[in-house]
């Protein structure tokens, strides 16, 4: 015998209006005001002093700490956290009796955290699973699985797989990753009185003919380059000058290598999710693509590469 599902609790001091849409089992605790027409999914906390505007849709098992205000305009996807006293603008320029034609969308994806006292501002897409600081104001898109934090908000790091936290950047051993088919080759050279001198060949150490090379130097550090993957493109790469952080994610495992050598070569294979950050001053990384440039084969939603990745599994795992 099935048992029917558990309604909303409503605090008999909150305020829930006719046509407002609240899913069983989501709690609505004092205080809180949810405007007609506002969605709300199940298994979902409201806490105190929480207003929600009717143009606003949130997910299911979603935490909305004391002190938050949801404006017209917000989509907020299952598993998210708000922490207290997070701000979301919907108008990027207020003014009195003066309204706009249409509010810009703002999404805050699946997973995604939102830290105390953060502000976002109108139009961004909050990544899957990123985490924003606290005191952070949002000015741009963040990246799934990011950590960012100050005024602009900029990255600082990435999201552990299996554990609460940072991923801790480490420096590539020869060898494999556990990242699937990623691999970090030490190259031959040496350093002398006349400078240092490193080599690859091609058939060795880069296992494919190079058709393209790329060279990514005066990046700012607080920038990001790729967030990416391709279909059919591997890479290998090697830091010439000063160090930047490489992000490797092949949909179920993922590390930060530290690239601070030549002496250091990476291969990436097709179906990794690769990004560039945390770049000294002087950084500079050479890129060789197995092909030319193809539109086609970037893929450069995160979404759409973990669904591309989970039908890969499934196929190699027949």
């Amino acid at each position: 015998m099935s048992r029917k599902p558990k309604g909303p609790f409503v605090h008999e001091r909150a305020i829930v209006e006719k046509r407002a849409i609240v899913g069983p089992g989501t709690r609505v605790w004092a205080f809180a005001h949810v405007l007609a027409r506002a969605r709300i999914g199940r298994d979902c906390n409201i806490c105190d002093h929480v207003f929600i505007e009717g143009d606003v849709v949130v997910g299911d098992r979603v935490t909305v700490k004391p002190g938050v205000q949801l404006w017209d305009g917000l989509r907020v996807e299952d598993d998210v956290f708000i922490g207290p006293n997070a701000t979301f603008a919907n108008d990027r320029f207020p003014r009195s009796k003066q309204y706009q034609e249409t509010i810009p969308r703002t999404y805050l994806r699946a997973g995604a955290s939102i830290g105390a006292n953060a502000t976002v501002l109108s139009g961004v897409t909050v990544g899957t699973n990123s985490m924003i600081g606290a005191g952070a104001v949002v000015t741009t898109d963040v990246p799934p699985n990011s950590i960012v934090a100050g005024n602009p908000a900029r990255i600082s790091g990435y999201v552990a797989v299996r554990k609460k936290g940072a991923l801790l950047a480490r420096k590539p051993l020869a060898g494999s990753s556990r990242v699937r088919g990623v691999r970090f080759i030490k190259l031959s050279g040496g350093v002398d009185l006349r400078g240092r001198l490193v080599a690859a060949s091609v058939g060795g150490e880069i296992p494919f003919e190079p058709r393209r090379l790329m060279v990514v130097a005066d990046v700012p550090s607080k920038e990001v380059r790729g967030e990416r993957a391709y279909r059919r493109l591997e890479q290998f790469i090697i830091c010439l000058r000063g160090s930047c952080s490489l992000l490797l994610d092949d949909g179920r495992e993922r590390e930060e290598a530290l690239l601070d050598s030549p002496e250091t070569g990476v291969f990436v294979p097709a179906g990794v999710w690769t990004s560039f950050f945390r770049h000294s001053s002087d950084a500079m990384v050479l890129v060789a693509a197995s092909r030319g440039y193809e539109p086609d084969d970037y893929i450069r939603d995160y979404g759409a590469f973990r669904e591309a990745a989970l039908v890969k599994r499934k196929r190699t795992s027949r």
